[in-house]
């Protein structure tokens, strides 16, 4: 058993924090923005609530974090209020955020100047991963801190890897974005041309999924794809937030993603529609308009 805080429950951190008591046993102090959802979970999970992430942090093994973006996730580490304020020597700050490998290596700098660890550790999985504790985690840091924050995360992730030093955890969940927007994109070209072509969409799927073309995508979006009802998964707007970062992070490194920033544009479209909060498979609504 640890000492944990953990900051920010929205969707995922709400039952990624419940975990570490539920499965991993850990005394958990709670901190969220609105105070009412850290009294929420509290009286769901029997943990403390603290006012500020410096007082969730005082005195705690393990601290973790699931917030916005990079200036939320400054704010609650590094503002006059934040985690680092309060943190013990030796203490491990994980964060689950969805953020820049370059916020991650500013917080590793400043974590390793005050004595402390850090790990910048993003998730896939979305919000029913979270709510199973199944989540696949993507690490960067130290690999003396890795293996110190690996127990404690395996309350909540089904994968969890070192994939190198401070940033390397978001550069992978970038490839992981990446990777889902184009098939994403495909995915929804396919079901929208099986239509056209007056095919059963259903049968289509099933036996093509058998083979070359299957995908988790495939398997768990192309029902709900189908029936028009995108309100099942990952919202586009954070889908549109992650592939910012990744177009940003390749013209720092050079690499060329023609096919990331053309569905970047299509997510845009679906925003116009009024899909912000729709998600990801949302893209077949903009080819049925």
């Amino acid at each position: 058993m640890a000492k944990v805080a953990f900051l920010g429950l929205g969707v995922m951190g709400f039952p990624m924090a419940g975990h570490l008591v539920a499965k991993g046993g850990h005394e958990v102090t709670v901190f969220n923005r609105t105070p009412a959802k850290s009294k929420a979970w509290a009286e769901k999970f029997g943990g403390k609530t603290a006012a500020t992430p410096k007082a969730a942090a005082e005195g705690q093994d393990f601290v973790m974090c699931c917030v916005g973006n990079d200036n939320d996730l400054r704010a609650v580490a590094a503002g006059a209020d934040g985690a680092f304020a309060g943190m013990k020597k030796g203490a491990t700050f994980v964060d689950h955020t969805t953020a820049s490998a370059e916020v991650a290596r500013e917080l590793d700098a400043a974590a390793t100047k005050a004595g402390f660890k850090f790990i910048d550790a993003p998730v896939s999985g979305g919000q029913a991963g979270a709510e199973n504790g199944v989540l696949t985690v993507m690490c960067g840091g130290a690999a003396d801190a890795y293996a110190g924050a690996e127990p404690v995360i395996a309350a909540y992730a089904r994968m969890c890897k070192l994939l190198g030093p401070a940033g390397s955890g978001q550069l992978t969940k970038m490839v992981n974005q990446i990777c889902i927007a184009g098939l994403v994109e495909g995915l929804s070209e396919g079901i929208h041309f099986a239509k056209k072509a007056g095919l059963d969409v259903q049968a289509v799927i099933e036996t093509i999924s058998k083979g070359a073309a299957q995908s988790w995508q495939m398997e768990n979006r192309y029902k709900t794809m189908n029936d028009g009802k995108f309100d099942f998964g990952f919202a586009v707007e954070w889908m549109r937030k992650d592939l910012m970062i990744c177009l940003a992070e390749s013209r720092r490194n050079g690499a060329s993603l023609p096919v990331t920033a053309l569905v970047n544009e299509f997510y845009s479209e679906v925003e116009k529609m009024g899909g912000k909060r729709w998600d990801t498979s949302s893209l077949l609504a903009r080819l049925q308009r």
